[in-house]
């Protein structure tokens, strides 16, 4: 099974919008594994955002992760990061489509709600920045017999 990293954004915990989110992935049936309501630290941050140290924006987006609690969580299931990315919708809430927690709940590409690995790579790097192995939980689902053939 695969293991993806999903963070509800600032805007997503200030609107509540946990629930929601939580709510959607493990109806699709996916498991969590892993979860932590936080303040994200500033070493979390610049670690998790490396990619974008040196755009003109990395500051602002900085700022704004910072600004309020975040819901990390890590979730488990066949072709998880796909079917996560999907769920979510494009980053661009403008492009997402409705159904999708972007498409019903963002407005600005700024304040999407909501963020999920989007490879495989992404989602181990992503995972070891904000949990450890002993924060993971392995445990059968009641209805992964029928989830999977």
């Amino acid at each position: 099974m695969e293991r993806t990293f999903v963070m509800v954004k600032p805007d997503g915990v200030q609107r509540g919008l946990v629930g929601e989110a939580v709510g959607r992935l493990e109806s699709k049936g996916l498991k969590l594994v892993a979860a932590r309501f936080e303040l994200m630290p500033d070493k979390c941050v610049i670690e998790q955002y490396k990619e974008h140290q040196q755009k003109p924006f990395f500051n602002s987006l900085k700022k704004y992760i910072m600004s309020g609690p975040v819901f990390l969580m890590v979730w488990e299931g066949k072709n998880a990061v796909k079917i996560v990315r999907t769920v979510i919708g494009a980053t661009n809430p403008a492009e997402a489509a409705p159904g999708t927690i972007r498409g019903d709940f963002g407005l600005d590409i700024g304040r999407n709600v909501i963020h999920a690995s989007d490879s495989v790579e992404s989602a181990n790097r992503e995972i070891a920045i904000h949990f450890t192995a002993d924060n993971l939980v392995s445990y059968t689902r009641i209805d992964e017999p029928v989830l999977y053939e």
